[in-house]
């Protein structure tokens, strides 16, 4: 008898529904994806993963983003980084790139190659998109700002078109380095990205 409820026991436990594990979404990029100068609470991973749990959006964030990095550090350690496969990436590099004057035409393979690489693993990818300063000269802003609009067509990517959108060059915003936002800027961010963020979870196989 205690054999034969030990099996009914066994059998039911198999009978229920295996609870598959929340996906998880990368942040790739740089300080400012890192929440350099800010607390745990305060980054940008912090807010969203706040904000995602707060309207029921099942998925857990993961950053590896390293602050200084440009779009070649960034392809530089990608097959490391995706050692762990992700569901989905947040991918923000390029404003290292764009501050030191990099030529608009290397950062725009780098991305290209990041992204093809995502896309040959159906990764679904949330592109955050950066513009120049644009005392770089209209060639260069020109170049550089046509690099992710037209990258995230290519490759199928969501696209968030400018990641400080709101945020720039607004002191209330921002750290006194006036590049990081503030506790309050990365909140802004977040409020604009969410409903692509929401897009990038639907994305992701069941």
């Amino acid at each position: 008898m205690a054999g034969a409820m030990a099996l009914t026991g066994t059998i039911a436990a198999l009978a229920q529904p295996v609870m598959a594990e929340e996906p998880t979404i990368l942040l790739y990029g740089d300080s400012l994806l890192a929440g350099l100068g800010l607390s745990a609470d305060e980054s940008l991973m912090g807010q969203l993963q706040a904000t995602m749990d707060a309207k029921g959006i099942e998925a857990t964030l993961v950053n590896a983003s390293v602050s200084g990095d440009t779009t070649a550090d960034g392809l530089a350690r990608l097959d490391w980084t995706l050692g762990d496969a992700p569901d989905a990436v947040m991918l923000g590099l390029g404003a290292n790139d764009m501050l030191q004057g990099l030529p608009a035409a290397d950062a725009r393979a780098n991305l290209e190659a990041i992204l093809a690489r995502l896309e040959a693993l159906d990764l679904p990818v949330l592109l955050l998109g950066m513009k120049a300063n644009r005392g770089l000269g209209a060639d260069y802003v020109d170049a550089f700002d046509a690099i992710y609009p037209e990258l995230a067509l290519e490759h199928g990517a969501l696209l968030y078109p400018f990641f400080l959108e709101g945020v720039a060059l607004d002191p209330a915003l921002n750290q006194p380095d006036r590049l990081h936002p503030n506790a309050k800027g990365v909140a802004t961010i977040v409020a604009g990205m969410m409903p692509l963020v929401e897009q990038l979870v639907q994305r992701v196989e069941p």
